[in-house]
């Protein structure tokens, strides 16, 4: 079996890492270079870097950042935020990331999605999702979740893994920064209607919820901020608790 992968996730904004509760009231968390050789050195298995304020000015300042992670750790890291050409995708990975992820971009221009596949392999192409359940429907949003768009979430996903994404990262943005745990029916739906893996992001609280997660939600990996930025849960300390859980796990 697989192992399952623990992924801290920076929300970077300003060069500083923040987080918040659906996006919003952010707080400072720390220099997104320090806590990715910490997570690095515990154990987390991969690492997501989003600029959650992107813009074409900040552009050069992402691309600083990344080049300064990339040399403080050995393990994968998918980098977001702001990405809407495959030049932009381009000046990521030459700087260092292993993956690219796009979101509002992708909704834009659905053949960026295409593009990147074919130049870059679909290996390094991560489709980002956020989701909100409005009134009665799964419903694609864009702008950090704030903007709804005409998408229904599901029918989106499966054209997103036709196009050639090589993985979704799916956020539910009804419990982002909750800490009530993985929207995991929604998780679940789509493990199950699509082939490629699935990166359950939105309400981690408790290390019970990363093995609901990975049993309920049939999750691929789990992606988590706040719980690791303030050091409520300890990465070494959470997956021993899943590996002894039988949830197969790679350890230090």
């Amino acid at each position: 079996m697989l192992t399952k992968r623990i992924i801290p996730c920076l929300d970077v904004k300003d060069g500083r890492t923040v987080k918040g509760i659906n996006f919003v009231q952010l707080r400072d968390a720390g220099d997104p270079v320090e806590l990715a050789k910490i997570y690095a050195d515990e154990g987390a298995d991969e690492l997501v870097f989003l600029d959650i304020t992107a813009t074409v000015e900040k552009r050069k300042t992402l691309i600083e950042l990344v080049t300064h992670v990339a040399q403080q750790v050995n393990i994968p890291f998918t980098v977001g935020g702001g990405i809407s050409t495959k030049e932009d995708v381009e000046a990521l990975l030459y700087a260092g990331a292993d993956k690219v992820s796009i979101n509002s971009a992708a909704v834009r221009q659905p053949e960026l999605i295409n593009e990147l596949s074919a130049n870059y392999g679909n290996q390094s192409n991560v489709v980002a999702i956020d989701n909100r359940y409005v009134a009665g429907n799964n419903i694609v949003h864009n702008h950090g979740g704030s903007t709804p768009t005409e998408l229904e979430t599901f029918a989106w996903a499966r054209e997103v893994q036709e196009r050639g994404a090589g993985e979704i990262l799916l956020t539910s943005m009804d419990h982002d920064g909750t800490k009530q745990g993985f929207a995991n029916e929604l998780i679940a739906r789509m493990s199950q209607e699509l082939s490629i893996p699935i990166i359950a992001s939105g309400g981690a609280g408790a290390k019970e919820h990363f093995y609901d997660t990975f049993t309920e939600g049939n999750a691929d990996a789990a992606l988590a901020a706040s719980i690791f930025h303030f050091r409520e849960i300890p990465i070494p300390e959470l997956k021993q608790y899943l590996q002894d859980r039988d949830i197969p796990m790679r350890l230090n």
